[in-house]
């Protein structure tokens, strides 16, 4: 079965930081690869303790869309995880660079060894997963070097943005999507701050028209605006199915 489940929504500092919403990442198992995305404090713990359970043994591949702590906090204990402790070289790790930097490595050095290949993010260029292919459509405008991508799986393409400051090209670079999973921190714009709002969201969705758009990553604001009591509202607005992510969350296809 191909499937998308959610191990956390938080997104910023205080949900986080106070664990109003998990902060595990988000989990793809499609055309039979796994990849875990973005493993943020407490994704191990999620994982083991999903229904049914998620064995770390069984991810294939690690994505980092970038080395803030809430999408980093728990990489080298998953890494530790999927290797079963560095007995079993295996798993890809897709990382961008300033995150395995000397002085600003959030990737601890003794346990890349214990990875099958560590790949290093760049715009534009496609990586294989197994059965996956991912695209890197552009860099973000992030206070760290940041990339979203495309998967294509039974023709078929998912997309997951995540941090950044609305830009003009950041519509084009993911066109074409039939699902698109989407960072919305800020339930409205501001501007001194590298994130998406509802309004640029909704503005996202409305001009890649994707059959299918999941918001997650939820600041504070989102939380206190019920965002889950929107999403309705915002699919008649653009005639696109808007769902509010929730932690735990499964997404069959």
């Amino acid at each position: 079965m191909n499937f998308i489940k959610f191990l956390g929504t938080a997104g910023a500092r205080f949900v986080v930081i106070k664990q109003l919403r998990a902060s595990g990442g988000i989990f793809f198992s499609l055309s039979g690869t796994n990849l875990l995305v973005d493993p943020g404090p407490g994704c191990l713990v999620k994982s083991i303790k999903s229904r049914p359970s998620i064995d770390p043994l069984k991810i294939d591949g690690i994505f980092l869309s970038h080395k803030h702590i809430d999408h980093s906090g728990d990489i080298n204990i998953m890494i530790e995880a999927i290797t079963n402790g560095g007995f079993q070289k295996k798993g890809t790790l897709f990382v961008p660079q300033d995150a395995l930097e000397e002085k600003s490595s959030v990737v601890f050095i003794y346990l890349r060894d214990f990875l099958e290949k560590v790949e290093i993010l760049q715009e534009k260029k496609k990586y294989l997963l197994k059965n996956i292919t991912l695209e890197i459509p552009v860099r973000h405008i992030h206070r760290v070097e940041t990339y979203g991508f495309k998967i294509k799986f039974d023709n078929t393409f998912i997309s997951y943005i995540p941090d950044t400051k609305y830009f003009e090209n950041l519509i084009d670079s993911y066109k074409g999507s039939n699902i698109v999973i989407i960072n919305t921190v800020l339930y409205e714009k501001k501007e001194e701050l590298d994130h998406l709002s509802l309004p640029e969201a909704e503005e996202i969705i409305k001009n890649i028209n994707p059959q299918k758009a999941i918001l997650t990553h939820f600041g504070m604001t989102m939380l206190k605006n019920k965002i889950w009591e929107k999403t309705k509202e915002i699919s008649e607005r653009t005639g696109v199915e808007i769902i509010s992510a929730k932690d735990g969350m499964t997404l069959n296809f």
